[in-house]
């Protein structure tokens, strides 16, 4: 990044503008900066969660994805930049089959729940979804690579594995859902 903030209140963007990375100006409600705005909630999203007592493996997961998604986010900012590799989504499938054969197959679906820390995981799985439909959305008017796309896919599946994975760890149980007929 050759330009880092020194000044945060830069009063720039009282227009309704921001600027990116390469030095352009484009309105705050554009396509880009959506993608940009949920990939940093999604981070964000993902240090609440490290708040809360999770596994080591899984902390220390949390925290390269909270990189890798600092990537993703310099990739959003600078058009045309490339920060997001097939290394991290193979990164990304190898931890969804560590943490998978550590758990039961899933017969039922499952509720948002158990212990604080795998609701965390599942807001930010649902951050994750959002993230991954709004840099589709910028897809469909400019150039993304799509390793972006598919990390996002990757990591949503990754939260919700990550969320039963807290709630064992905790001795929980997921919490199931009922269908209509089962509640009555």
């Amino acid at each position: 990044m050759a330009n880092r903030l020194s000044v945060i209140a830069t009063r720039t963007g009282d227009d309704g503008t921001t600027g990116l990375g390469d030095g352009s100006r484009i309105p705050k409600d554009a396509p880009r900066i959506a993608a940009m705005g949920d990939v940093d909630e999604l981070n964000s999203v993902i240090g609440l969660l490290l708040t809360e007592d999770v596994p080591a493996d899984i902390r220390d997961d949390l925290l390269t994805i909270q990189h890798d998604l600092f990537d993703m986010g310099a990739e959003l900012c600078i058009p045309g930049h490339t920060a997001v590799t097939q290394d991290q989504i193979a990164h990304l499938d190898a931890r969804l089959a560590h943490y998978n054969a550590t758990l039961a197959p899933l017969r039922e679906f499952i509720l948002p729940g158990g212990t604080r820390g795998a609701a965390q995981a599942h807001m930010a799985r649902t951050v994750c979804r959002r993230a991954e439909r709004a840099v589709v959305a910028l897809a469909a008017t400019e150039s993304v690579n799509a390793p972006v796309r598919q990390y996002l896919n990757r990591l949503s599946d990754l939260m919700f594995v990550v969320a039963r994975c807290i709630n064992q760890h905790a001795g929980q149980q997921d919490t199931f859902w009922a269908g209509a007929q089962a509640r009555r």
